[in-house]
């Protein structure tokens, strides 16, 4: 089977796809927590996913994708890869990256320190080189940025993916699965002239296959309700509307409700309609919305998650006979562990928390034809 495993960071993001021909991918990485803090209950990420890569007998990702260079998604990503762009970032445990996925924003931007300084001058140096790295749109900034290290994007454009292409080397027949690009839109990026991170982030529909089965997963960075509306109004104006379905959805923004409309609303966020579609009318029976973010409070907060949000998405999913779940109360508040979603011929089910020693078990997958 396939896995897609979540990992408790509070608000922070590291989702890792492990498909059954053994290929490994990782979209963000966000060492958040705080060593010296016993009482810091965010997962220890880079022994976590080391644990695991020796598991499974491996030094290195298939692929890394950084959605854009927010703290929440890049933090540690420096101390942790091995990185080809200086020798300070390689030797001794680093984990490898075969192949590097970033918007086109994570090349152009400027005014970086940091760990995001650092994760942009590898993607840099990796599409000079031209190899081991895949960009996502193509916005003129990125056409002059090229021009400006004597290239033009022809001599790239074997390296770029623009929203509503399929990302080369993962196929159905192959791999059991296929990336359909959402985000980041080209047209968008040219008309600001401006790197916008969140709005400029990758998004991606996954269509996983097992046993004839499929299972559809929406990962949606940290993008707000106008680009989500964007997305399905150019989508569905391309009568591609299975592009937009899902049996499990990485909700943008740690529950933000700004990911759903422009107000907070006193008890709960009401989405715009193109949201309210791709949530109501495009999910499918069972599915799964997934918070990557701090436990929902009970009272109001400024910053995410919002709790008016996480109304909306429970009421949404429990019309649908789902789940809404959230990274840093899962199995429970006072222990989280990795969420892990697996994919068989049977659907998606949440793999439970061993516990006391015992097996662990699963919940009801979707209804799926097939068998595992």
């Amino acid at each position: 089977m396939h896995t897609v495993s979540f990992y408790p960071l509070g608000n922070a993001d590291s989702i890792k796809i492990d498909l059954a021909n053994d290929r490994t991918l990782l979209f963000d990485y966000a060492n958040m927590r705080d060593p010296d803090d016993k009482d810091d209950l965010r997962i220890d990420l880079p022994g976590q996913l080391r644990k695991e890569l020796a598991k499974a007998g491996r030094d290195r990702f298939d692929v890394v994708a950084f959605t854009h260079l927010d703290d929440d998604h890049v933090t540690g990503a420096p101390d942790f890869f091995f990185l080809e762009h200086a020798a300070k970032y390689q030797g001794g445990d680093r984990v490898k990256i075969d192949e590097l996925w970033v918007p086109a924003g994570a090349i152009i931007e400027t005014g970086l320190s940091g760990d995001k300084q650092v994760i942009r001058a590898e993607a840099r140096h990796r599409l000079l080189k031209g190899k081991g790295i895949r960009v996502f749109s193509r916005p003129g900034l990125l056409e002059e940025w090229l021009e400006d290290h004597g290239l033009t994007l022809k001599d790239r454009e074997h390296l770029i993916t623009d929203a509503g292409q399929l990302i080369p080397g993962f196929s159905k027949a192959k791999d059991e699965i296929e990336f359909f690009v959402h985000s980041p839109f080209a047209m968008r990026m040219d008309d600001d002239k401006v790197v916008d991170r969140n709005r400029d982030a990758l998004v991606v529909q996954a269509t996983f296959v097992r046993w004839g089965t499929e299972t559809k997963v929406i990962l949606a960075s940290d993008v707000d309700h106008e680009v989500i509306a964007d997305i399905v109004a150019v989508t569905r104006s391309r009568n591609r509307d299975e592009r937009l379905e899902w049996d499990v959805v990485k909700l943008p923004h740690h529950c933000s409700y700004l990911s759903l409309g422009p107000e907070k609303g006193a008890q709960k966020t009401e989405p715009t309609a193109n949201v309210n579609w791709l949530y109501e009318d495009h999910g499918q029976r069972r599915g799964r919305v997934i918070s990557t973010s701090k436990p929902i409070p009970t009272d109001d907060t400024e910053q995410p998650p919002h709790r008016q949000a996480a109304n909306y998405y429970r009421e949404m999913v429990a019309g649908k006979a789902g789940e809404f779940l959230v990274t840093m109360e899962h199995p429970k508040k006072s222990a989280p562990e990795p969420l892990v979603i697996e994919i068989s011929g049977r659907g998606a089910a949440v793999r439970k928390a061993i516990t006391g020693g015992g097996v662990a078990a699963i919940t009801h997958p979707s209804p799926r034809a097939g068998d595992v």
